[in-house]
């Protein structure tokens, strides 16, 4: 990845639904080079998919919480592949000290929140997690 990429991916974070037009005027290159590095991203795995996020004032009966994951031996790699790829994932931080990664995660309801936890940790190379349900966003 190289700038033109990294400032890619921040417009993208800021506005999923920008048209290529207005991401190629922000980057200063063509519709057709924005088009051409979003495919390969996505092919290449950078880019796991798009959705829409809404504000916790907009959404107030969302489950939101952090789940601290360690992850065993040489399966970081694996692990954070597999975590990506979980759409109720919004976002997912590596880190120092105990914990090896932190995933952001939203669902509709306690239902799909014990079943995305309980689906991270049968994950091959996750050891050992802790998560903490987020209350009031200040």
């Amino acid at each position: 990845m190289d700038t033109i990429d990294r400032k890619l991916l921040a417009f993208l974070r800021k506005d999923g639904r920008a048209s290529l037009s207005a991401l190629a005027a922000e980057l200063n290159v063509s519709r057709g080079t924005v088009q051409n590095r979003i495919e390969r991203l996505t092919r290449d795995g950078v880019i796991a998919g798009f959705t829409v996020r809404v504000t916790a004032a907009d959404d107030p009966h969302a489950v939101r919480a952090v789940m601290m994951i360690e992850i065993t031996g040489q399966k970081t790699l694996s692990a954070i592949k597999a975590l990506r790829g979980i759409p109720e994932i919004r976002a997912l931080h590596t880190t120092n000290g105990a914990w090896d990664l932190i995933a952001e995660i939203q669902t509709d309801n306690l239902v799909e929140f014990e079943r995305v936890l309980r689906g991270i940790r049968a994950m091959d190379g996750v050891s050992k997690s802790e998560t903490s349900l987020l209350l009031t966003t200040l």
